[in-house]
């Protein structure tokens, strides 16, 4: 008998411990896979910032490009103005040659020295010398002339070399960004059916708690007033619409896109690039940064926000996302915090 029951004490032991055991292994690869989306989300955020990234650097470029455009198209101007003056000029000499031809080697002042009528020679040396002081300065100007328009020919040569470098380096740096894009959709090509359909949930709900988050924030209103205000309020109206490369609203943009139109609602001119933007406006120390103010991010920058309070900024801040408040600190993404700016 009481073998009997320690049988069935032993016999339920290790049914508790199958069960516990079945129960345990059922729990783990459902948290190893909870792990493992988590992990790819994570991928795929850092790969979408990285993109971000060299997309900002391709409208760095783009601003380059537009501006040695402008510079190619001024001295293009300038070298058809002069080579109008030279050919001009070359008219006005070859005048003069024909002249000195048409009075034979010696010249009309030989001429003259050997005339029969001394009054006329004496008449005439007076104009002959003024004549002559203009031949003079015309052939100078013609020589400065040569001189400027073959200058400018070597500067026009320069301009269309650094027009197609800025040309090449900016396509480059799109298929850069778009390269990055295409590791996600790698990444998530070899997930499947429902490892995609959890990240999209978790995507869905992280992004979901952003917008609530920067909805909640916003709803207190800012406490800043001038440009600065104009801009950040701006940027506010702006929450919940779509990043996309390149853009500059209504729709979609990007984070230079933002805070240029931002700024521009507040009367304020600046290109479409983080990196250009960091150069105007005035220098503030980190420990003086106030609402409205830009802060800039990377070496060489990358990333643009504006400053929100309480150690939170507003931004576009990459692919996938939407424009939303999120904290600001030492770095975003992979960036080092490096500037601000206050216009």
């Amino acid at each position: 008998m009481k073998h009997s029951v320690r049988v069935r004490q032993i016999l339920g032991r290790t049914l508790i411990l199958v069960a516990i055991t079945a129960l345990a292994g059922a729990q783990m690869p459902a948290a190893r896979a909870a792990q493992s989306i988590a992990a790819v989300q994570a991928q795929v955020i850092s790969l979408q910032i990285q993109a971000s990234a060299i997309a900002e650097a391709a409208q760095q470029s783009q601003v380059d490009l537009i501006n040695l455009t402008r510079s190619l198209n001024s001295v293009q101007q300038q070298d058809g103005v002069q080579t109008a003056s030279l050919n001009a000029l070359k008219k006005s000499i070859g005048s003069i040659a024909a002249e000195q031809y048409k009075n034979g080697f010696m010249g009309q002042g030989m001429t003259l020295m050997f005339s029969s009528n001394p009054t006329q020679y004496l008449n005439s040396a007076q104009s002959l010398s003024v004549v002559e002081t203009q031949n003079a300065i015309k052939m100078r100007k013609f020589a400065a002339a040569d001189i400027r328009l073959k200058s400018t020919a070597i500067t026009l040569n320069q301009k269309v070399a650094l027009v197609a470098a800025a040309k090449a380096k900016y396509v480059a740096q799109e298929i850069a960004a778009q390269t990055k894009l295409k590791e996600t959709q790698k990444i998530l090509s070899n997930l499947t059916a429902a490892e995609r359909a959890r990240l999209a949930a978790l995507q869905a709900s992280s992004d979901s708690a952003y917008q609530k988050k920067s909805l909640a924030l916003a709803k207190n209103g800012v406490a800043v007033t001038g440009a600065e205000g104009i801009a950040l309020k701006y940027a506010l109206r702006q929450m919940g619409s779509r990043y996309m490369f390149g853009a500059a609203g209504m729709v979609f943009w990007d984070c230079s896109g933002l805070t240029m139109r931002a700024l521009a609602a507040a009367g304020i001119s600046v290109p479409h690039s983080a990196s250009a933007q960091s150069q105007y406006g005035k220098y503030v120390p980190l420990n003086k940064v106030k609402p409205g103010d830009l802060v800039f991010f990377g070496r060489p920058i990358s990333h643009v926000g504006i400053y929100f309070g309480s150690g939170k900024m507003i931004d576009a801040p990459h692919s996938g996302a939407r424009v939303r408040i999120e904290d600001f600190g030492s770095w975003f993404g992979g960036e080092k915090f490096v500037a601000v700016r206050r216009f």
